[in-house]
């Protein structure tokens, strides 16, 4: 929760700021691309620990069987 702690503390001209910032930087047309990445790596993620969660919950439930 306090990890956007700092967000509260900006005003809107300070994000507007950094919003013409990272336009400079990375221009328009690649800004799409880079939150398509962001977004398959955030997913990408998301599978490898449902499906380590999945394994460990199947070794649980294997166990069980033979006690």
């Amino acid at each position: 929760m306090t990890t956007l702690g700092f967000l509260q503390n900006m005003g809107g001209g300070s994000i507007i700021l950094i919003i013409v910032v990272i336009l400079l930087l990375f221009g328009a047309k690649r800004i799409p691309e880079l939150a398509r990445g962001l977004g398959r790596g955030i997913r990408e993620f998301k599978d490898a620990t449902k499906e380590i969660q999945d394994d460990l919950e199947e070794g649980l439930k294997d166990k069980k069987k033979k006690d």
